[in-house]
């Protein structure tokens, strides 16, 4: 059979074909919106994934000199720009961290208007000095044994050693020592 092409008749809607600008101004339109939601997934992909690489951080090195042995008198000596207390006694000479063990403030020294006896490692010690974080109230022996306030643990004591072609100190903060280390001079 053969099939006719009758004009529409009343009432009845005529399917109409879509016009070909259209069609290419709607295909052109929805590439155009999904190139920007693919750009703006992966542009929060790689902000999220760089957020996981830390940045390069310029610290100052870990070991530098401090100076001349003969430039530390008896007791100690603050290098405030390097928080650090170098300390001599007539066994030698050691460098104490000033900073608090609990939030990284910075430590003050006291002396003692009276030496007073505390056991320390098994030890009667007599102590003249003491070290006082001002900003949460922790509390240092003067061997840098906490004993008083927030302060999980004591100051850190660090690696003293002489440069070998100008005799001055070095100070390694690489290398924590035990409080028992002197450098004879």
């Amino acid at each position: 059979m053969k099939k006719l092409n009758l004009p529409a008749q009343a009432g009845q809607p005529q399917a109409e074909k879509p016009k070909p600008e259209n069609a290419g101004r709607r295909s052109f339109l929805g590439k155009l919106g999904l190139g920007a939601l693919i750009a703006g997934f992966l542009g929060q992909s790689y902000a999220l994934l760089r957020a996981l690489v830390p940045n390069v951080l310029y610290e100052p090195p870990s070991r530098f000199k401090v100076g001349s042995p003969d430039q530390f008198p008896a007791g100690m000596t603050f290098l405030e720009d390097r928080r650090l207390f170098i300390g001599r006694e007539q066994e030698g000479l050691y460098a104490i961290s000033a900073t608090c063990t609990h939030l990284g403030c910075t430590v003050k020294m006291v002396n003692l208007s009276q030496p007073r006896k505390v056991q320390l490692r098994g030890k009667q010690v007599e102590i003249s000095r003491e070290f006082h974080c001002p900003c949460h109230g922790s509390k240092y022996y003067g061997d840098g044994t906490n004993y008083a306030g927030p302060a999980p643990k004591p100051l850190t004591w660090y690696k003293l050693e002489t440069a070998a072609e100008d005799g001055q100190l070095v100070v390694d903060l690489s290398q924590p020592v035990g409080r028992d280390f002197r450098l004879k001079v």
